[in-house]
């Protein structure tokens, strides 16, 4: 008969070498990193466990360099629809953090204009900070991922690419053109082990959402923190099965 003792010695040593065999932290990619959005989703995958590549066109805040130091990586004043600049910071962090499983382009912006005030300018911008960036971001992304042998993309688009209001021409036509991004790559890249997706935020309760809409119900409205639990999700294995698939996100907005 086998004593107990000696029995359960040999059950602990083998739950410790199933901890030991628990395969590396992702190496995650987001663009966009200090916006309010981005500082959620990189917080979401932060708290997985996950290695972190913080990139935007902004300088570093203080709150990023002090909450995400150690094995995160941060890429500042990086000019995101420039395809040499962002193809340097993309392979500079895939040399940090030992490849890319994951990219998550938030890089974004709004603006609100009629078109009667024929400032096209609005429009050259709203397509670059918006389509131009996450075009230029999966193409220097897309090689680390086939090296590894595949990953995730998921895109943000927005919930007015569906129906544009008053003044969202250029911001809707924009985000409609991550979607057909999202489509086309998800169909380009499903036989090579890459998934891509993207979600459709409604309005985001943000500082300056609520300082440009002040009479609104900010309870209708959808967390940024929600929209990063998504993202989480399609990142996942959970939504293995799932690509090319646009996710509203919208709370009650």
């Amino acid at each position: 008969m086998r004593h107990p003792r000696r029995a359960a010695g040999r059950h602990r040593r083998g739950l410790r070498a199933v901890v030991l065999s628990v395969a590396a932290p992702r190496a995650v990619i987001v663009t966009g990193a200090f916006g309010v959005l981005g500082a959620a989703v990189a917080r979401r995958f932060a708290a997985e466990g996950a290695r972190l590549g913080l990139i935007d066109h902004i300088a570093a805040p203080a709150w990023a360099t002090q909450e995400f130091r150690g094995t995160h990586q941060l890429r500042a004043r990086v000019e995101l629809t420039d395809a040499s600049a962002t193809a340097a910071a993309f392979d500079a962090l895939a040399a940090d953090l030992g490849g890319i499983d994951v990219l998550v382009n938030v890089a974004g912006g709004f603006q609100w204009q009629p078109l009667a005030e024929r400032t096209h300018s609005v429009w050259e911008d709203m397509f670059a900070t918006n389509l131009k960036t996450a075009v230029i971001a999966c193409s220097a992304a897309l090689p680390h991922l086939l090296a590894r042998g595949g990953g995730r993309i998921v895109n943000v688009g927005a919930g007015a690419a569906a129906r544009a209001a008053a003044g969202m021409g250029a911001y809707a036509a924009a985000k409609a053109g991550v979607e057909r991004l999202t489509e086309s790559l998800a169909e380009e890249l499903k036989d090579r082990n890459i998934l891509v997706n993207s979600v459709l935020p409604g309005t985001l309760d943000t500082p300056r959402n609520r300082s440009d809409m002040p009479d609104a119900d900010f309870s209708r409205w959808v967390s940024p923190a929600a929209v990063a639990d998504v993202i989480a999700f399609l990142a996942s294995d959970g939504a293995r099965a799932v690509t090319g698939a646009a996710i509203r996100v919208a709370g009650r907005s």
